[in-house]
């Protein structure tokens, strides 16, 4: 629970704040992005909320936090978020809140299909969202990007009785019982509608995940919010930044519109100029070097 005793001093005066505790997992500025900013490498209140909308969502925030960092208190934040996660970004695709520590925070996201519903990484196992899945059809498949932000995928697996996707090169002990390995560099189609695609560099073993016009990155790539184009994590880039940038041009040939990751910005651009801004991406990406 936060401590309004360790409240950053950057923190706006009024009911929320921000504590030392913040581990800047951006959780709460993907969810309420006029309510928290960064600085200094963590998360803190902008702007006080001013009405209904604007405290809710700032309540939102406060739930999906994993750090527990963000006040008001527990009991208020955790009554408003029920029933507010999943949270829609467009068409049948949502946001899971209640981003899971075990997974450093990570964003976790669902696809809602007639043949069986796709959770993306872990969330926290939260009674509230457990049950707002069940409500929304229950979970058939559950997708792992790559092997940091596996969070709480055995209570999801054994709750809802789905199957877990996962490159092979990234399965490590707690890891050896998923249904579906991926295996080598290549495409792999899933039930049609699921194109899985082996992006090795931040991990050996990243995936990517195309639904239509979605691409789930994982830790792969992300919208910077210090560049006008996204970028790969290239001070966490725990494989081969070479092998990651290669991995980028591959994935580059897809067509997308949204990029939803794990750590990082969303984004959307139109196909065209999302073409464009992959193209800035890959040249930035040859024009650094990786800190790891």
């Amino acid at each position: 629970m936060a401590d309004r005793s360790k409240s950053l001093k950057a923190n706006m005066a009024g009911e929320f704040f921000v504590d030392a505790t913040c581990i800047n997992s951006g959780a709460c500025r993907a969810v309420a992005p006029a309510i928290y900013a960064e600085r200094h490498g963590q998360s803190y209140v902008q702007h006080q909320p001013t009405n209904d909308e604007e405290r809710a969502l700032a309540l939102m925030a406060s739930a999906a936090c994993p750090a527990g960092s963000i006040g008001p208190s527990a009991e208020e934040t955790d009554a408003a978020a029920i029933g507010l996660f999943p949270q829609k970004i467009a068409d049948n695709v949502y946001y899971n809140g209640y981003n899971s520590p075990l997974s450093f925070g990570a964003s976790s996201y669902l696809i809602q299909r007639s043949q069986g519903n796709v959770l993306i990484d872990s969330p926290r196992f939260e009674p509230a969202l457990v049950r707002r899945l069940e409500q929304m059809g229950g979970v058939a498949l559950m997708l792992l990007t790559h092997k940091d932000d596996v969070g709480e995928h055995e209570r999801f697996a054994a709750h809802f009785g789905c199957k877990r996707i996962m490159h092979r090169s990234d399965l490590h002990r707690g890891l050896n019982a998923v249904e579906i390995p991926i295996e080598g560099v290549e495409p792999v189609r899933q039930e049609g509608d699921l194109l899985v695609i082996p992006v090795p560099g931040h991990t050996k073993g990243s995936i990517c995940l195309l639904y239509g016009t979605f691409l789930f990155t994982g830790d792969h790539l992300a919208q910077n919010q210090n560049r006008t184009h996204p970028t790969a994590f290239n001070n966490h880039c725990w494989y081969s930044w070479k092998e990651q940038t290669a991995s980028m041009k591959r994935l580059a040939a897809y067509d997308f519109e949204w990029i939803l990751p794990g750590h990082g910005g969303r984004a959307y651009y139109p196909l065209n100029e999302m073409k464009q801004k992959m193209a800035e991406c890959i040249a930035w990406m040859g024009s650094v070097e990786a800190r790891t």
